[in-house]
């Protein structure tokens, strides 16, 4: 009886291994697929947040200015329009040319820094680099350098293009997203992605605050010591704020670099009033928003956008922390409290669920 089935065991065995080597096949091809993809991906969360962004602004204007759902999303995306023309027309031609003026600061700025390290003009050095490269190389370079702005304006487009129609019709990539699991998970995917959606609303709401709050703070500051174009000081402060812990310490390099052209008393004051404004970020402006922020172990979170700017560059930089909102609220959901039955609070969600009650 054994003898005979054991034929039968063997044939239903090698099929169950064919069975799961073909899956792990596709899985490790769709990796690869995936990680080819990973730029297609990475502007898709960009417009992702977008989208978010546009919502929780369209919430505001129903919630406090009783506007009509229907309508709101229009009216939040042409007032942030309208804004950003008129700063363009206000402030556009001053900021640019401020930005000008930086870009011509900063290799004399660098050398002044070098000098007082002791270290010489660091341009020459760059110069002299430069004029040993062939013509035709240093052309390739200049080329590429004007192909990676056409490309990043390109995505800058592109991401908020697709913002807007995510988040004219949610509904529809939101179910869409779902029907891709089995029907049991539905309910599970469903409650994973609102609670991401809100952690990163949250976070970015939090986080769009702290930029506008340093910008102001910083163009005051450096107009008030004295620096040139404090408006484009200001505006590279505010906007590189976005990337948590790396951003504050660049945002400031620049206004500390050009303060060295001005000497004494002025690098000084730049220093202080660099440390003053992230000391003001951290101990007012963030316990002020603080219902609003996103509470992740700070070390998790620098590795996480150190790990996405090496692996996908400036980008991977920009995005890193939004990613590591996402993971964390994966991590803490799917695995800490529905798979190891630990009770856990969760970002995006106000009641944490004890799942072993």
């Amino acid at each position: 009886m054994s003898d005979q089935q054991s034929p039968d065991m063997e044939r239903i065995s090698d099929t169950e291994f064919l069975r799961k080597s073909l899956i792990l096949i596709g899985l490790v091809v769709l990796i690869l697929f995936l990680w080819q993809l990973s730029d297609v991906l990475l502007l898709a969360f960009g417009s992702i947040l977008v989208a978010i962004i546009l919502h929780a602004f369209a919430d505001v204007l129903v919630r406090y200015l009783n506007i009509p759902s229907r309508w709101s999303l229009v009216t939040a995306s042409l007032t942030i329009l309208v804004l950003f023309i008129g700063l363009a027309v206000f402030f556009g031609a001053n900021i640019r040319t401020q930005l000008n003026n930086v870009a011509e600061q900063l290799p004399v700025a660098i050398d002044a820094f070098g000098q007082k390290l002791g270290i010489g003009a660091i341009s020459d050095d760059l110069s002299k680099m430069l004029s040993e490269v062939p013509s035709s190389g240093l052309a390739l370079r200049i080329a590429g350098i004007g192909g990676t702005i056409l490309s990043g304006l390109t995505d800058f487009v592109l991401v908020i293009i697709a913002g807007l129609y995510i988040a004219a019709s949610p509904r529809i990539y939101f179910d869409g997203f779902v029907k891709l699991f089995p029907i049991r998970q539905h309910r599970r995917v469903e409650s994973t992605l609102v609670a991401s959606g809100e952690a990163l609303k949250l976070w970015l709401i939090s986080q769009l605050i702290a930029m506008i709050c340093v910008g102001i703070l910083s163009t005051f500051a450096f107009w008030l010591i004295g620096l040139p174009s404090p408006y484009a000081l200001g505006l590279i402060a505010s906007l590189l704020e976005f990337i948590p812990f790396l951003g504050p310490i660049l945002g400031a390099l620049p206004a500390v670099l050009i303060s060295f052209t001005l000497g004494g008393e002025t690098v000084i004051w730049t220093i202080i009033a660099a440390f003053i404004i992230q000391q003001l970020e951290g101990n007012v402006i963030f316990p002020l928003v603080e219902r609003r922020m996103v509470s992740i172990p700070p070390a998790l979170a620098l590795f996480g956008i150190v790990v996405g700017g090496i692996l996908f560059g400036t980008i991977g930089l920009m995005l890193g922390f939004p990613l590591v909102v996402v993971a964390y609220v994966l991590v803490k959901k799917l695995y800490v409290r529905e798979t190891l039955g630990e009770s856990t609070p969760i970002p995006g969600e106000t009641k944490p669920k004890d799942v072993r009650a």
